[in-house]
């Protein structure tokens, strides 16, 4: 028996499935913020068993959907217009469009873009071909953080002068209080995710539900994952409870990952970040602290792009929770998993390509 096999059984989907309509007496609308959860819960037809009055609308928790035009045109002007580089990136950012193009596209021009699965691969081609500069699209939220900020740490140990990074890290919570922000805004309840809360714990996520009134859940990805984190969040909804709460023990602890958020307060310092189709949100962004500054690849060259064009499609309200993707007309039709105009459809956890494969 595979270990997650206990999490998709048949049986305890539908009990509870039956637990969350047992008390469910009046309309509440859910965001899950993680793509992962999106993807999950379309394909186990999870929203298909809840009753009508529960409306899941999916969060802005896809990294490679969130990072902006302009990181990848700087990437792309730095993998193509220095000779020297090479421009280390996860695989699904390669197809994520920029302004102008993307980096496949760059690639197939002749620009040496490899992928790896982590930065400290990055970082022992930087060792290995000193000769060479090597550039780390540094993507993610705070899941991701911590493996970027031990690459930088052992860059300056090893006092590395070909090593560099573009950084681009976002943060889950002021997104969250952002989305709550708007004036349209009909979000009741938050899923919250769990392998960021595995990171950093959930205790930033109270004064949330507190200020807001909005009962989340941190849950994990499995289908009843979600569906225990829905019942409890329909349960504080309906008796006007407005808390956090762990439903996903077996990983997330109350402070989260220690040594982990120690290695991020070392390497990175808290600034305003630009998320694609959402805008300029504050304090929601990584970026190198001083003693660090030289391993900033926006830095280290010059001539790079500050501006970005903005998509024709409705890529910030689908992030936004306001759209769903099938509301969109390019898609499906003219922006497809192979050819995408926007980066929901690029991304494995992006909302349009989960609605297009499911």
């Amino acid at each position: 028996m595979k270990y997650v096999d206990e999490f998709r059984q048949a049986k305890l989907i539908e009990q509870l499935s039956a637990a969350i309509a047992s008390i469910t007496k009046n309309h509440w609308q859910i965001m899950e913020i993680c793509g992962g959860q999106t993807h999950s819960i379309l394909k186990y037809g999870l929203d298909r068993l809840l009753p009508d009055s529960i409306s899941l609308v999916h969060g802005p928790g896809c990294p490679v959907c969130v990072t902006p035009a302009l990181a990848l045109d700087q990437s792309i002007a730095i993998a193509t217009q220095q000779k020297e580089v090479i421009f280390c990136t996860f695989g699904d950012m390669l197809h994520v469009p920029g302004t102008y193009g993307d980096l496949a596209q760059a690639k197939a021009n002749g620009a040496d873009i490899k992928i790896v699965y982590s930065p400290l691969d990055a970082l022992l081609l930087a060792q290995n071909l000193p000769e060479k500069e090597i550039v780390f699209l540094a993507i993610g939220f705070e899941t991701t953080a911590p493996a970027t900020a031990l690459a930088v740490k052992r860059a300056a140990d090893l006092q590395l002068k070909n090593f560099s990074i573009v950084c681009a890290h976002v943060l889950v919570p002021p997104a969250m209080i952002k989305l709550l922000d708007y004036p349209q805004s009909q979000i009741q309840g938050f899923l919250a995710a769990g392998h960021v809360c595995t990171v950093t714990g959930y205790q930033a996520y109270r004064p949330i539900a507190q200020q807001y009134q909005v009962p989340i859940v941190v849950t994990g990805f499995e289908p009843a994952d979600i569906l225990q984190g829905i019942y409890h969040c329909i349960k504080q909804l309906e008796m006007g409870e407005f808390t956090v709460k762990n439903c996903y023990c077996r990983s997330v602890k109350m402070t989260g990952n220690l040594p982990s958020l120690k290695m991020i307060d070392e390497v990175f310092t808290v600034v305003d970040r630009q998320w694609r189709g959402i805008g300029q949100i504050s304090n929601s962004g990584w970026a190198l602290r001083e003693k660090y500054r030289f391993f900033d690849a926006l830095e280290r060259f010059s001539d790079l792009p500050l501006s970005q064009k903005d998509s024709s499609t409705i890529c910030g309200e689908i992030l936004q929770g306001l759209r769903k993707p099938e509301q969109c007309p390019h898609f499906g039709i003219d922006c497809q998993p192979e050819h995408p105009l926007g980066a929901p459809m690029v991304s494995s956890e992006g909302a349009c390509a989960a609605y297009y494969r499911f």
